[in-house]
């Protein structure tokens, strides 16, 4: 790892992350395969992510080119758990003029592509994202509309590589698999701290195994003694130079979202 990691974290989603600790870090057993391994850690990472029903944030989204220049937006983001399948997730854009009222709703699948629609507000359209234009940039971002969504174990193939310092903690490395031939890599490493399970950073390979982007995830902090969210992921994107910031706050969680709020119909009235 090449960049030193803050103590407490986490964020996107699969990025958001660990929160029962467990008493035993997780250790790989000497009976275990590299894969059997994998798959433990990774399940078990996801099975501490449980339980939060739904919660809301704020997010500023910074997009800096190679040369270092800015622009901003603002924008809102809903969660919320759905009992057997993927969580559903809505981002809402405030700011600037030029893509405010933008939304972008998410139905994660565990077994299946995600389902995810973009409602563009001076068309007064609702747009849908195939699988297969997934790997296209969100809005503009370093980020593609298949980050945007959350982790499903199922997703992936996985494997235990080692175990190794990052900062001031030690982290499991594994490697994970796309099952769904229309992902944009053709694989991930992610670096998980040992003893809470929170996502640190993942490495992305495009399907040329070129080492295309990395995210960074900073500032996490606990909430209802439970429940690690980061304030700060960063998605840098080696071959362009280009990079993007997610800076996060004003996390409620236990709002009165139902599901009703995620619905296609429900993107045209979202203010």
């Amino acid at each position: 790892m090449r960049v030193a990691l803050p103590r407490p974290m986490p964020a996107l989603y699969g990025i958001f992350v660990a929160m029962l600790s467990l008493a035993i870090a997780p250790s790989v057993s000497l009976a275990e395969s590299a894969e059997e391994a994998g798959l433990r850690i990774a399940t078990e990472a996801r099975e501490r992510q449980k339980g939060f029903s739904n919660f809301t944030a704020n997010l500023n989204m910074i997009l800096r080119n190679k040369r270092g220049q800015e622009s901003r937006r603002e924008l809102r983001l809903k969660v919320i758990e759905v009992d057997g399948d993927g969580d559903r997730t809505l981002f809402v854009f405030d700011r600037p003029r030029d893509v405010k009222g933008t939304a972008f709703l998410v139905h994660a699948h565990k077994n299946k592509p995600d389902d995810q629609w973009l409602y563009l507000p001076a068309l007064k359209r609702v747009k849908g994202i195939s699988a297969s234009k997934q790997s296209g940039s969100f809005m503009g971002s370093e980020f593609s509309y298949e980050d945007m969504g959350a982790v499903e174990v199922e997703k992936y193939t996985h494997r235990h590589l080692r175990e190794e310092p990052c900062g001031d903690l030690e982290c499991v490395v594994l490697e994970r698999i796309p099952v769904s031939k229309d992902s944009g890599y053709s694989r991930q490493l992610v670096w998980l701290d040992r003893e809470e399970l929170r996502t640190m950073e993942i490495q992305y390979y495009d399907r040329r195994e070129e080492h295309l982007k990395t995210m960074s995830v900073e500032g996490y902090q606990q909430y209802l003694d439970r429940f690690w969210r980061s304030s700060a992921i960063t998605m840098t994107n080696h071959l362009t130079g280009k990079s993007t910031v997610l800076l996060w706050s004003d996390y409620e969680f236990g709002t009165d979202l139902d599901a009703g709020d995620f619905t296609r119909t429900a993107l045209k009235r979202v203010r």
